[in-house]
């Protein structure tokens, strides 16, 4: 998926409208989903509840950041073993490097809309939310 940000704030992502702006959370709530594998589309207590499902891409991210990572941090003592050339090792280095950069900024755009979500159900009475 491709990521850009808007001028909102340099993690907020402009796939979803401003927080207060029509169908901000509608967008909010695609954006999340589409940090998550696909099956989870189906469990509609996620997709009803976009603080739960930010909640849920929140955790998501966390371990893949873990496991990009981990993957990182092995790629010198791991991959000579699996036969694995300096300039391939190289390349796999540069791909998870960009790729932990590409989980931190969505992490933080998750984060925004987390607060967001947080501040607009404080101002919504719960019988009134989707």
């Amino acid at each position: 998926m491709s990521q850009t940000y808007s001028p909102i704030s340099a993690d907020w992502p402009c796939q979803v409208n401003p927080p207060g702006s029509p169908y901000w959370e509608r967008t909010a709530a695609r954006w999340l989903r589409d940090l998550l594998p696909a099956r989870y589309a189906g469990y509609s207590t996620l997709t009803r509840h976009p603080i739960l499902l930010a909640r849920h891409a929140r955790l998501q991210l966390q371990n893949e950041i873990r496991t990009v990572r981990a993957a990182l941090q092995t790629c010198r003592t791991e991959l000579p073993a699996l036969g694995f050339s300096e300039t391939m090792i190289e390349s796999t280095i540069k791909l998870y490097a960009t790729e932990l950069a590409q989980l931190n900024r969505l992490a933080g755009g998750v984060r925004l809309i987390t607060e967001a979500l947080l501040k607009e159900s404080r101002r919504t009475p719960v019988g009134s939310r989707h």
